[in-house]
């Protein structure tokens, strides 16, 4: 079967070899707490728990008045035990609530609501309820994606099922373990937003294919969805890249899928969403990999969100490091992950896994100059040039490396990966990409005073 794709890319050492024969086991930490960001995608929310307060599993527990916002919810029952900044994935220290469990399991679950017999307007505030976000990183707000603006002709809804970053298998151990709730998610989603369903898998996973097409035949689907099959390659899972392998058409620069005609959405996302209508239950757990070379016995586990990684390590919990072996801790997996000086951090909505890497699978050397060998251009997928923009930026040329395509990196890593000279590439342009966005900012602020002072003015 022919396996589609895009121009560009690289085939770093997939590593799936090391996770993919290990089923998801259920696991819980250690401490018996949870440390919940009160913000997992789009706009702040605000607590609605004090310290003290006894909360079950399932409760909202922070939330916003906004529309671009998804409430956050208590993954274990139990007392708040504090309100307070921590450090989360990302290195940025955000307002989190501490939960510690008082061993019941009592629960504050959604009632069930049948997908097929409820309104649009229902189905929508039911994946808004249940804070259901993109799990595949990104965690924009899936009740937003799923109401695009009505200008915006959906045709597609493309499930990514690609799982292109290295070492991290959890998707596609569920799409083994449980493909009757990926089938069910997907075809609730088609019924909310009226659209022909595309499962995008690589090739790499090609024996799943079987598996999902007899569900699909089984529940009648068949003129509903399929699944595609796209080649093995990083970053095929990007969301512009797999609509172009696809559907053959390109997002163009500044637009989204929306204006591609395109809803995406990742596999534990669509697996959520049948959750939140069979069951009421929000999003308060997920599947994660725990791999790399330190790791004595990688492994696929589903926890509490909140889980800090480090209650999961040791003889008494759920995976062992080889002592002395790890080199880097990253919150992802290797291209597109956030390098995080300890293990005391939360899992959050968005967390796919957590890779512990050994000095001989990463590099931990110095830079050398860049040779204007144009390696990180050929093999850029967006068709930028890498090379050039950090150098603008290296002079302080902000302006002229975003005419270079700045903010059209989608910080893949792929240029990074392929330059001999080592340059951190990508750690040099999301730096020069929060500058632009500092700047953004605060033009906005400075017209915003200027607006009050005319109004004032005009008193």
């Amino acid at each position: 079967m022919k396996a589609h794709t895009f121009k560009g890319g690289i085939h770093p050492e997939e590593m799936k070899e090391l996770s993919n024969k290990c089923p998801i086991t259920a696991a819980f930490p250690k401490s018996k707490t949870v440390t919940i960001p009160v913000t997992m995608g789009g706009a702040p929310n605000t607590p609605l728990v004090k310290v003290g307060d006894l909360v079950a599993k399932g409760q909202k527990i922070a939330a916003s008045d906004k529309f671009m916002s998804a409430p956050v919810h208590a993954s274990i029952a139990g007392k708040v035990k504090k309100i307070a900044n921590c450090l989360v994935t990302g290195n940025m220290s955000v307002p989190c609530i501490v939960i510690e469990s008082d061993d019941s399991d009592r629960t504050e679950f959604m009632p069930p609501l049948d997908p097929f017999k409820c309104t649009h307007e229902e189905a929508l505030e039911r994946i808004k309820e249940a804070g259901i976000v993109g799990m595949g990183g990104a965690s924009f707000p899936t009740h937003v994606k799923l109401n695009p603006p009505e200008d915006k002709e959906i045709e597609y809804v493309l499930v990514n099922a690609a799982e292109c970053e290295p070492y991290l298998t959890c998707d596609e151990r569920t799409m083994q373990e449980t493909p009757e709730k990926l089938i069910d998610g997907l075809a609730i989603i088609l019924n909310t937003v009226g659209a022909y369903g595309i499962i995008a898998l690589e090739d790499n996973k090609e024996y799943i294919k079987p598996m999902l097409d007899k569900v699909i035949n089984e529940k009648g689907y068949g003129d509903d969805m399929k699944v595609m099959l796209v080649k093995t390659k990083f970053p095929q899972g990007s969301e512009k890249f797999i609509v172009n392998a696809c559907l053959g058409v390109e997002i163009p620069s500044g637009k989204l899928p929306a204006d591609a005609g395109c809803i995406i959405s990742n596999v534990g996302t669509v697996c959520a969403i049948s959750d939140a209508f069979r069951l009421g239950m929000p999003l308060i757990e997920r599947a994660l990999t725990i791999s790399g070379g330190a790791v004595a016995k990688p492994c696929n586990l589903k926890v509490p969100v909140g889980t800090l990684v480090s209650d999961l390590m040791g003889e008494d919990a759920q995976f062992t490091l080889k002592e002395g072996e790890t080199a880097k801790i990253i919150s992802g997996g290797p291209m597109m992950g956030f390098a995080m000086p300890s293990a005391d951090f939360p899992v959050a909505k968005g967390t796919s896994g957590i890779t512990f890497l050994t000095a001989k699978e990463t590099y931990l050397v110095d830079e050398d100059p860049c040779i204007s060998c144009g390696a990180c251009i050929s093999t850029c997928a967006m068709r930028l040039s890498p090379a050039l923009m950090v150098r603008e930026l290296k002079a302080d040329n902000v302006a002229k490396a975003k005419r270079y395509g700045l903010m059209d990196c989608i910080e893949c890593g792929c240029c990074t990966h392929v330059c001999p000279a080592k340059v951190r590439l990508v750690q040099r342009i999301r730096m020069g990409k929060a500058i632009v966005r500092e700047q953004m900012a605060a033009e906005r602020a400075k017209a915003e005073a200027a607006k009050a002072a005319a109004k004032g003015g005009a008193k």
